[in-house]
């Protein structure tokens, strides 16, 4: 443990750092006085010191107030500003280690996240009795399923593992007190909203004191606040741009030749809800549409070329939200506004200076957040640089992303898809898995055989396909925030026999009465091991009997409620798992 020296200056106001380091503030109404480390509770500042800070970081001398209190909050904030120790202090003052249960629950997009969290809390929570237990899929179950059993108090985890153990009851969050959303715009990049409002219905009926971290607020990340936080107040840190204050400008340095395969690779990664590739010329238009249209994507392009039918056309899918990516020139996409634009693609810089504000402000409207990224060769980055100097912009450096970024940001989501699915099978739809588990072995484990390994390939090529014809992001009217936690477990007793036991609340009993043909059931029973583990590659402790029963009723009848965030064929059912490699 690093000596705490108090010589540091710690009484720095956070709004002279925040000036030092280039960020510009966005406080609530309501600001509450930003505090500096020796004005913390004791508790909280003898976990600072056990974690060798001298001084706090912006962000949490600016939202730790606001935690501290028990309000509600959304912090925009980049990755490496500070954000875990932030929202991990808080809790100390709330936790009990006498209570060996769950008391707060940290969603992460990705294992690694989830592990890197939890090294954190280790050290802030050192020697207060508090434990912490990451929880995330790739992995087996037993250590999870120890650590909870043993009474963890803090629990960080992926979306799609925290609910597989919700359904299996071993975890209660009845007594859950905190919870918080890391990298919520990653999150629903990948496709976790069903699951995240699957979990809702496992929350108590209490109020829980949340909050979300996003490092960016585009519009589907604003529903998801709405939906699980009561009122809550927005605290942004960002860069300081002007004339699109919202708005986060990057660029990648591309050859020109390769700025087809970097933009789709760019796509992948970034995943947006929707999104405007602007070109210079009709042909480029042309041409990148055809490149997105090949790979799976729903793309179109608009042109002056295009007929007034053809052009109607594109603008009815745009309006009716059925249109992901647009390609348009500057003159074609004039005029057009395109709802919860959370991305814009600058295929290659505009020729005029104007011409760039015209294209960065398609995003980040409505105080939301956006993202402009321009693909540049040498030359047009010095044209990118001048046009930053002309309006005060600040242009980061992105890197592009490799093939192996692209493969495993894919595969993350891709796992997320299919062990979704699978988890809402019914007993009968497993039993036919079952029959293929033993190829799917055979497949896999022949290393030898090349050809073995692409038909596997061309299969999850098809349903990755098929994922990009989904939504994965919030759709549909965002709930009252009268009905968030608090529903959870009011809403549970109807939601969740409605569902045949998966959102029932942790205490309660749903009907184990079983339907359709014993026969069947006993088989899909006894084949459930198998079909598991050929769909998750891992081996998972079998369900009883009654859950299997529970399990084939739940395709008869959903909750209403909880529609928005159950369509789990219509709307990317694909978030389900955490599918981290």
């Amino acid at each position: 443990m690093a000596e705490y020296d108090s010589s540091v200056n710690e009484h720095a106001d956070a709004a002279t750092d925040a000036v030092l380091q280039g960020i510009a503030v966005s406080e609530p109404e309501d600001s509450l006085p930003r505090v500096t480390l020796e004005e913390l509770p004791q508790a909280v500042g003898e976990a600072c010191r056990r974690a060798g800070w001298q001084s706090l970081m912006p962000v949490q001398s600016l939202a730790l107030p606001y935690l501290l209190a028990g309000r509600d909050i959304m912090v925009q904030s980049r990755t490496g500003s500070g954000k875990t120790g932030c929202y991990l202090l808080p809790m100390l003052p709330h936790l009990s280690a006498d209570l060996k249960a769950p008391q707060a629950l940290v969603l992460a997009p990705t294992r690694e996240l989830a592990v890197q969290v939890e090294r954190e809390a280790a050290i802030i929570f050192a020697d207060t009795g508090i434990r912490t237990v990451a929880v995330y899929g790739g992995v087996g179950y037993k250590k999870q399923m120890d650590a909870l059993r043993d009474g963890a108090q803090v629990i960080v985890g992926t979306p799609g593992r925290v609910l597989d153990h919700l359904l299996r009851r071993t975890m209660d969050l009845r007594d859950l007190r905190v919870l918080v959303f890391d990298e919520a715009d990653r999150m629903l990049s990948i496709g976790f909203y069903p699951d995240m409002k699957e979990i809702q219905r496992y929350l108590p009926q209490k109020r829980i004191h949340t909050c979300l971290f996003s490092a960016t607020y585009p519009p589907h990340v604003l529903k998801l606040a709405r939906e699980f936080m009561a009122e809550p107040a927005m605290l942004s840190l960002s860069q300081k741009e002007v004339h699109v204050a919202e708005v986060q400008h990057l660029f990648c340095e591309v050859k020109p030749m390769d700025k087809d395969r970097a933009l789709v690779r760019l796509l992948e990664t970034e995943n947006p809800a929707s999104a405007i590739i602007f070109c210079n010329t009709k042909s480029n238009v042309h041409y990148v549409t055809g490149v997105l249209q090949g790979f799976g994507y729903s793309a179109d392009e608009l042109s002056a070329d295009l007929s007034q039918s053809r052009r109607e056309a594109v603008l009815e899918k745009i309006r009716q939200g059925k249109l992901q990516y647009l390609v348009a020139t500057d003159v074609a996409a004039r005029g057009i506004d395109i709802p919860q634009l959370s991305h814009v693609f600058l295929y290659e810089p505009p020729e005029d200076h104007e011409s760039y504000i015209h294209r960065a402000g398609r995003t980040g409207r409505a105080g939301a957040a956006g993202t402009v990224i321009s693909l540049v060769d040498v030359m047009q980055r010095m044209e990118l640089d001048r046009i930053a100097k002309h309006y005060k912009i600040g242009i980061m450096n992105m890197p592009l992303p490799s093939d192996e970024d692209v493969a495993r940001v894919a595969g993350t989501r891709l796992t997320a898809i299919l062990e979704g699915r699978f988890r809402n099978l019914t007993g009968l739809e497993r039993m036919r898995v079952g029959r293929y588990a033993q190829l799917a072995r055979d497949l896999a484990t022949q290393s030898d055989e090349e050809d073995n390994v692409l038909l596997l390939a061309m299969l999850l090529d098809s349903c990755h396909q098929e994922s990009l014809r989904e939504t994965r992001f919030p759709d549909g009217q965002p709930r009252a925030a009268s009905k968030m936690q608090g529903q959870g477990q009011q809403g549970q007793g109807r939601q969740g026999r409605s569902r045949s036991g998966r959102g029932k609340p942790s205490g309660g009993r749903g009907s184990d009465a079983a339907e359709g043909q014993p026969m069947v059931k006993e088989w899909a029973s006894a084949q459930e091991g198998t079909a598991s583990d050929a769909a998750s590659g891992e081996s998972r402790p079998a369900r009883s009997g009654k859950r299997r029963r529970r399990s084939s009723r739940s395709r008869g009848a959903q909750g209403t409620e909880g529609a928005a965030g159950q369509s789990a064929e219509g709307q990317g059912q694909g978030s389900s798992h955490e599918g981290e490699n």
